[in-house]
């Protein structure tokens, strides 16, 4: 039997601050993130990535990696990539990156990734606005410089 086509498992997708790769081909994932904490809103991150890998499955396929406002329909930011695995014991790692992401309120968004239109998985992304403490020695009415 000659099998042509698998749906993938994705083994993972996590959001992080950026990813490098080494030249033996390792991935370095930078700041990785289970919440957002930001000191006001609306503000602007200059970037999200969500790194995912894709096994056990034959064919080519899309990935969809989506970010979902708090409201749970709108949505955010929509990335697609191609890919494709030969073997089942190959994997595929994918990056999704959402450069100037505009976040206008703290709560709970979320990210979805799907394969062809599947959805492979749903998973919450905090965002929590968290003002500055003052420094020891700061009056606590004191705004930072710059504000």
């Amino acid at each position: 039997m000659n099998v042509t086509r698998i749906l993938p498992d994705l083994q993972c997708a996590l959001v992080c601050e950026d990813v490098r790769q080494e030249v033996t081909g390792n991935f370095i994932l930078i700041g990785v993130t289970a919440f957002i904490r930001v000191p006001q809103v609306p503000i602007t991150a200059s970037r999200l990535c969500v790194f995912t890998r894709w096994c056990a499955g034959v064919g080519n396929f899309t990935e969809t990696v989506r970010l979902i406002a708090p409201d749970q329909t709108t949505m955010m930011r929509e990335s697609k990539v191609k890919f494709a695995l030969q073997d089942p014991a190959h994997n595929a790692t994918n990056l999704s990156v959402f450069a100037q992401l505009e976040i206008s309120a703290g709560g709970i968004y979320y990210v979805e990734v799907l394969v062809d239109d599947v959805m492979k998985l749903r998973f919450p992304l905090p965002v929590v606005v968290a003002p500055p403490q003052p420094q020891p020695g700061q009056p606590a009415s004191a705004a930072p410089q710059g504000a």
